[in-house]
């Protein structure tokens, strides 16, 4: 169970809006941990879940033009590297729903599986570039060839961004001991 220093804002003192987060992280992985302890600075988990999230992840924010289904790969390729068990729990049911199968999930860490389309392909070796494990992530030309197959540029800058919040994010919760780790975690 995380131990955070910060202590967590209880439930019944969260506003509405966020004990609805809240109960979604209770119902999807059995701890909302992180989002007691974010909701010290409400502003700021707001606005992940609200801009970061639904605007440029989900497409809200009309400029993201890289498809869903590819943001919840690359989410959930970076989530099962780093071993975040909330993460892991709460990605995999969006993933899924996104269309996502059991067969992609069960190859997601071998990024040159036959298992996976050559656009797939492409993605999870970028993510395996932005991993927090790979301190000499580098975009190389052969990567972004594959990309640029199926991207344009403005679409691969789009994904490496939000692969670097959430990379980011990972860090940080990690630091400040908001989830649960998996057995796996390098962390």
């Amino acid at each position: 169970m995380p131990e955070p220093v910060i202590p967590q804002i209880p439930k019944e003192d969260l506003d509405q809006d966020l004990r609805q987060v809240f109960d979604t992280g209770i119902e999807r992985t059995g701890d909302a941990t992180i989002i007691g302890v974010m909701a010290q600075q409400p502003d700021i988990l707001r606005w992940y879940f609200s801009q970061f999230y639904d605007g440029l992840f989900y497409n809200e924010n009309p400029g993201m033009t890289v498809d869903v289904r590819t943001k919840e790969l690359l989410r959930l390729k970076l989530s099962k590297q780093h071993g975040c068990q909330f993460c892991n729990r709460f990605n995999t049911v969006d993933a899924m729903a996104a269309g996502i199968t059991q067969d992609t999930v069960d190859h997601l860490m071998d990024s040159g599986s036959d298992h996976h389309s050559p656009k797939d392909q492409a993605v999870l070796q970028m993510c395996e570039e932005m991993m927090l494990q790979n301190q000499q992530g580098h975009l190389s030309q052969e990567i972004y060839s594959k990309l640029r197959q199926h991207y344009d540029d403005g679409q691969i800058v789009e994904m490496g961004f939000i692969a670097a919040i959430l990379t980011g994010v990972a860090k940080w919760i990690f630091t400040f001991d908001m989830v649960n780790r998996e057995e796996t975690c390098p962390f």
